[in-house]
């Protein structure tokens, strides 16, 4: 059992890292909307290409944002990361735990 729980462990490190790299994206794209960047520019359109397929859906679940003229689907992105980071990083660290105890 003990190479399924470093598996597990292994699994819980690299998405934590994941998750904090688009956690990160999110921000900076969300500051680059500020300053209104050159669409040309490649870190630019790296960060749009990353983060779009995760702000897109929210943006269409959210259309009262546009409305209003601010959007939301950042500030929502980031707090569906940090849920994920707090709930699924633990539980599966300790998953990995409770397996080489067991």
């Amino acid at each position: 059992m003990f190479v399924l729980a470093n598996f597990i462990s292994a699994l819980a490190a690299v998405l934590s890292i994941v998750l904090t790299i688009l956690q990160w994206l999110i921000i900076i794209r969300a500051l680059l909307s500020w300053v209104n960047p050159d669409p040309n520019n490649t870190i630019v359109q790296v960060i749009y290409n990353i983060t779009e397929p995760i702000i897109y859906p929210l943006r269409r679940i959210l259309p009262f944002s546009l409305k209003f003229g601010l959007d939301i689907s950042p500030l929502l992105a980031l707090l569906i990361i940090i849920f994920l980071q707090q709930f699924l990083i633990s539980s599966l660290r300790e998953w990995a735990i409770h397996l080489r105890m067991g």
